[in-house]
């Protein structure tokens, strides 16, 4: 039996793209027990959208779960594997965070950084959207191919 998403629509657009194609198969790759094959992309994908009343309800502060980190390291492993797709190099994500939710997430392509972000807030983690989680991922994406067009020659070692 299908589960069906009441936050993301079966047939948005946005599944197609490749970005959730990778993120998809990031959630798959976690899936040891085959709970998702019977799931749509859009159920699989689910848990990454909160909405506004939704972070109202989750206290201010309080410590990430492991499956909060998992699809945080899902968000930014996806956004390397676009990286390596496009430019070709291996780019390599890599997450320090404390057990309260504060830390920092790098990509990099070989001795150039080209994804740095804060993270705060992790157990708020979460997007209002799909096409919100699309777009602050192409951002990302896009200023780390500039930065490997800037700086080839770093990227390369």
């Amino acid at each position: 039996m299908s589960e069906v998403s009441t936050l993301i629509a079966v047939d948005d657009p946005v599944l197609g793209t490749d970005f959730a194609i990778e993120m998809l198969r990031q959630m798959r790759a976690l899936d040891s027990y085959g709970s998702y094959d019977t799931w749509t992309p859009a159920k699989i994908l689910e848990p990454f959208i909160l909405t506004k009343a939704m972070k109202r309800e989750i206290p201010i502060i309080g410590d990430p779960d492991e499956i909060i980190v998992a699809r945080l390291k899902v968000f930014y492993n996806a956004i390397a594997a676009l990286i390596e797709k496009e430019c070709g190099l291996m780019a390599v994500p890599m997450m320090n965070l404390s057990h309260e939710g504060f830390g920092r997430a790098l990509i990099t392509v070989g001795k150039l950084v080209v994804v740095d972000r804060t993270l705060r807030d992790v157990h708020r983690f979460g997007f209002e959207s799909l096409s919100k989680m699309k777009d602050e991922a192409d951002k990302l994406l896009s200023v780390a191919l500039n930065l490997v067009g800037t700086h080839a020659a770093v990227a390369g070692l």
